[in-house]
């Protein structure tokens, strides 16, 4: 009993240890910890600020000693940076204890700490570049919708818009308003990683790769387009009823042509489609510090033709979120490999000294190097001859898939776009976009996408 006494208390105290080294910052600053607002009687809130420094939330203090949280871009960066008044959002919620947190130096905090003065908060460093948040933010005008854009080789997000947007400076102001139940806009959602939308063309994407992963010759695939396609007395038709007569699976895909893709997605093994979403993300936890939703893919094995050649084009059932349909893209740039998003670089303290810094790390493989190439190609063809053609003849070399997502009756719809640029000498750049209601994705998403990469590589 002795010894097994010993064991238990010596096996505490290991315990102990271990929590306070490795996990004790973690409990700290959990969202749910309550705790943590009691740094702020002895700091001042630090300082978000993006790649380039300029200052996105800052904490001004008044001669009579009180505290005002100030963001210089207003709505620009609301649901990327959030809030930290009436609760916490975006960044201010995902490192609220480093900015609660002072590496001033030693003597001048004990020095502040005799006189009675608050200590300055630690700096976050963010990914985000305000070039392009503010050329994205401004492409997508008064629309609503979303936008991510990111670098496939490293998880650095770049770029985050969301609209309806709030402004932060007068959030405690408008709370009552923004949450009423009479008002329908949502504009705290963000619906980046929130927003759950039907996907359209881009998710013909994920039909051809599962058509290739089934024929070993799919460069060999052949299929007369007469503008529609009638399957057990279901019928879709190809935008404008246009027929696109004979065609091969890059120029199928490139002209986004509906009737193809439904005589593929009839052609499937369901079972094996269902698992490669799965591996795709689809229902599956994301690597994401915000608040996020799960894509959902529920075609199964059994459906009827009406449901299988909705779902092949991107109708049906399915539901992305523009967050997630960024991810695939990242892994197909970087030869299947998705690495782990991240929108906080490092902390610094007050005066810039580095107090910690994030480092690129591999998240997990979507799909193999040979398919990611040849998806690659495919997504090239629809800005060389395709329906994303105003992305061609840039002094970058883009790739991407348009989508329009009808979403009532009425078959109005939501423009997409998700793809990458790049140039020699730079990261390659990915990006999502959604504009709600807008119409095609070559007309709509396809402009705010230039936007972000002319912003970007320039």
């Amino acid at each position: 009993m002795t010894y097994l006494f010993l064991a238990i208390f010596l096996g505490l105290i290991a315990y102990f240890a271990y929590f306070q080294v490795e996990r004790s910052e973690a409990f700290i600053n959990s969202p749910y910890n309550a705790r943590q607002d009691s740094f702020a009687d002895r700091i001042i809130r630090g300082k978000i600020v993006s790649a380039q420094g300029d200052v996105l939330a800052q904490t001004k203090t008044s001669k009579n000693g009180k505290e005002t949280r100030e963001y210089p871009y207003g709505r620009m960066f609301a649901h990327a940076v959030g809030f930290s008044t009436n609760g916490k959002a975006g960044i201010e919620s995902i490192d609220n204890f480093q900015l609660l947190r002072s590496h001033a130096f030693f003597l001048e905090k004990i020095l502040n700490e005799i006189k009675g003065q608050k200590n300055i908060g630690d700096t976050v460093v963010t990914t985000l570049d305000t070039d392009v948040q503010k050329a994205i933010y401004e492409a997508m005008g008064s629309d609503q919708g979303a936008a991510i854009a990111m670098q496939p080789k490293t998880g650095r997000i770049i770029a985050m818009v969301s609209k309806p947007d709030f402004d932060p400076n007068t959030i405690a102001a408008d709370w009552d308003s923004i949450t009423s139940e009479d008002n329908s806009s949502s504009v705290l959602l963000n619906r980046v990683t929130q927003g759950l939308y039907p996907p359209g063309s881009t998710f013909k994407l994920f039909t051809m790769l599962q058509y290739m992963r089934e024929h070993k010759d799919y460069s060999n695939y052949a299929y007369n387009c007469s503008g529609s396609l009638t399957q057990d007395g279901n019928t879709i038709h190809c935008f404008g009823n246009h027929v696109h007569g004979q065609e091969d699976l890059n120029t199928a895909f490139a002209n986004s042509c509906n009737a193809a893709f439904a005589s593929i997605g009839l052609s499937l093994d369901l079972n094996k489609f269902q698992k490669l979403n799965k591996k795709l993300l689809f229902d599956s936890p994301l690597p994401c510090d915000f608040p996020y939703k799960r894509s959902s893919f529920v075609l199964k094995a059994g459906a009827g033709s009406g449901e299988i050649i909705q779902t092949s084009i991107g109708q049906g059932r399915t539901l992305v979120t523009p967050y997630h349909l960024a991810l695939v893209m990242s892994s197909i740039v970087n030869d299947g490999v998705l690495m782990k998003p991240y929108i906080i670089d490092k902390v610094t303290n007050y005066n810039g000294a580095e107090v910690s810094a994030v480092l690129p790390e591999e998240y997990e493989t979507l799909l193999s190097k040979k398919k990611a190439a040849a998806l690659r190609q495919y997504l090239r063809a629809v800005v060389t001859q395709g329906t994303a053609s105003a992305l061609n003849s840039q002094n970058y070399e883009a790739a991407g898939k348009t989508g329009s997502a009808e979403f009532t009756s009425a078959k109005d719809s939501h423009a997409w776009f998700v793809g990458y640029a790049s140039k020699k000498g730079m990261e390659d750049l990915v990006i999502s976009v959604v504009v709600e209601g807008a119409g095609t994705g070559g007309a709509y998403a396809v402009p705010v996408a230039k936007a972000a990469f002319d912003a970007y590589f320039r």
